[in-house]
């Protein structure tokens, strides 16, 4: 058991947690969530000793070992499984078998055991990591997102492993079916405070909402409450008769507690801008051949085709190392092929999202200056507005790229595909730096953007919420395109090495699918147009904006000239605006409160079939 007591923990003015208190039991397998920034990761290091606590007490037991996987790598040996055997203790390094079985496991071929493993890439030296702390056996593993590098087939064996650990452990994941499959009790740090629920993240996610809403309710009573009394004190306290019960009033209501108003936490909000399309041939790709050393009788990409048409949705997935991100350079035109014909429409446009693309934002930019180099055509409001949607207030939006984490780099690389009309877009592994609640925002997007999407992916959550065409299935020097779902993938061909789902399962996720499908087609459809209303109503909103601050400018140059004649006909514009701009936040509140009347309808006929 590891106890927590009142723990509080600061780094400059910024205060991640104060007094919390909770304990990690026995046999517990702990799923830890939070917004990025909230202080996870913090927790880790507190409890390995990295870091000191500013106040309270961590209890863990005598003889406690952690298995920490971090993003800090340091390699010793000059083979893979020399490497790996340093986990094992020196009597049972003989044991390789052990050790095989894990990294094999973890997408580690036969060949790899005699590299050094400063020859992989950084994804395979992080597997290399995680893979000794699983063999090292400790007390209790703490992974900080363990499946970002990893390929659905290793997940899927990480799942089975931790499945069957016998101690304890806690990992931070912005995977919710990957947490909500293994994991026994959920860890949610909210507010600086923790929650902690036995359960899966919506049983969390679910209290911290009925905890607000009560909150909420207890506020606004008390502040009613307290004006009645304040009035009663105001009306009574000079009046003889009244004077007591004032006086007793007044005592009252300065026992009575004061509740300040919940702040609104900031979330990822947005959806992308699509661009027309006329007609419905988008993409295709026959007979493509590439390979990186050129070599004909060793393609990466083997004879591939691929036909994308308007408003297609597909996702390109396989195990690492077998082109998955090469296909979306190849789409991207980024690459050429070797061999084969790619067309793309001349109508098309693209917004291409991939990790690799983090590194080409420019470091010197500001956030604002690299949103505004996607489109020259947008001027410093839309600008910021779209920061705003991206989660950068207007003195975040002011940073340099060089200061931002890999979340708010990947927020920037989003910002900048939504500041220019699109509809094709290429996303690679979109999800890997975002939380939780941004992973929804965007998977929230991709469900109303009625233009085509290609998608690289190892999350089977997000394979099930999209609604797709087909899929791309990289194998080794294979490309094959699927029709269908992934579900009836599973059903008809599965991973190699992995039990397949029951039929039964898969028939009733099929029907729940289905029935989801139905009901996202009806709210892209009944939202779309209500979208549109908003866009309208904020652009004549800004249009006015600018227009009375323009006249309020001459306003002030006239009366510094005297000039009476201008100065009556522009105030007379100026209070016209006024009285205009005041209908029109009228009537955008009352679309505002449509679209999510409508919308909460949805969701809420949505999460009924969770």
């Amino acid at each position: 058991m590891i106890l927590f007591e009142n723990i509080s923990k600061s780094y400059s003015n910024k205060v991640l947690f104060e007094n919390l208190t909770f304990m990690i039991g026995k046999g517990e397998k702990c799923a830890l969530i939070g917004r990025n920034g909230c202080g996870k990761t913090t927790l880790f290091r507190l409890m390995i000793k990295n870091q000191e606590v500013d106040e309270g007490v961590i209890s863990i037991p005598k003889n406690y070992t952690f298995g920490y996987l971090d993003q800090h790598i340091l390699f010793s040996e000059d083979t893979v499984l020399k490497e790996a055997l340093l986990s094992l203790s020196k009597d049972q390094r003989e044991d390789t078998y052990k050790v095989e079985k894990i990294l094999f496991g973890l997408g580690f071929e036969k060949e790899d055991m005699q590299k050094n493993p400063k020859e992989f890439s950084g994804g395979y030296q992080l597997r290399l990591h995680l893979a000794k702390v699983l063999i090292c056996e400790p007390s209790c593993l703490l992974l900080d997102e363990p499946t970002n590098y990893l390929d659905i087939v290793s997940i899927n064996w990480l799942k089975r492993f931790l499945k069957k650990w016998k101690g304890e452990f806690v990992i931070i994941s912005h995977d919710r079916e990957f947490l909500d499959s293994i994991c026994t009790h959920t860890i949610g740090i909210h507010r600086g405070n923790v929650h902690k629920v036995q359960g899966d993240t919506r049983k969390l996610f679910d209290l911290i909402v009925q905890e607000e809403e009560v909150f909420e309710k207890t506020r606004k009573n008390l502040d009613k409450k307290r004006q009645k009394m304040e009035s009663f004190i105001t009306r009574f306290s000079a009046k003889a008769t009244k004077a007591a019960q004032a006086q007793s009033k007044q005592k009252a209501l300065e026992k009575l507690p004061s509740l300040e108003r919940l702040v609104s936490l900031q979330e990822l909000q947005f959806y992308f801008n699509e661009k027309s399309f006329p007609s419905k041939k988008l993409l295709s790709a026959e007979n493509i051949n590439f390979s990186y050393e050129d070599k004909e009788e060793k393609y990466l990409i083997d004879d591939f085709s691929l036909f994308l048409e308007k408003g297609q949705k597909i996702a390109i997935i396989g195990k690492n190392g077998y082109g998955k991100s090469t296909i979306l350079k190849l789409l991207a035109k980024e690459i050429d092929p070797i061999s084969g014909n790619l067309f793309l429409s001349d109508n098309a446009s693209i917004g291409y999202f991939a990790q690799t693309n983090i590194n080409r934002l420019n470091n010197s930019l500001s956030i604002e200056e690299e949103i505004a180099s996607s489109n020259k055509e947008l001027n410093i409001s839309q600008i910021r507005s779209i920061c705003g949607l991206m989660m950068f207030t207007q003195d975040d939006a002011k940073k340099k790229v060089q200061v931002l984490s890999g979340g708010e780099k990947s927020r920037v690389l989003l910002g900048k595909i939504i500041a220019s009309p699109c509809n094709l877009l290429l996303l690679d592994e979109p999800t890997n730096h975002l939380d939780i609640e941004s992973i929804e925002a965007l998977l929230e997007a991709l469900d109303g953007f009625s233009g085509s999407v290609v998608i690289v992916t190892h999350s089977e959550m997000i394979l099930r919420r999209l609604s797709l065409d087909k899929l791309v299935i990289c194998d080794q020097n294979r490309q094959e395109v699927f029709l269908g779902s992934y579900d009836d993938f599973l059903e008809k061909k599965g991973w190699p090495d992995s039990k397949n789902i029951p039929s039964k399962k898969i028939i009733e996720r099929r029907d729940i699918r289905n029935r989801k499908n139905e009901i996202k087609q009806k709210k892209i459809f009944e939202l779309r147009d209500i979208k549109k209303q908003i866009t309208k109503l904020e652009n004549e909103i800004t249009f006015i904006e600018k227009k009375i601050v323009i006249d309020n400018q001459k306003l002030i140059e006239a009366s510094e000239n005297s000039n009476s004649v201008e100065i009556v006909k522009l105030s007379k514009n100026v209070s016209e605006d006024n009285l205009k701009l005041d209908l029109l936040f009228d009537e955008l509140e009352k679309v505002y409160l449509i679209y999510e009347n409508k919308k909460s309808f949805f969701d809420k006929q949505l999460d009924e079939l969770n």
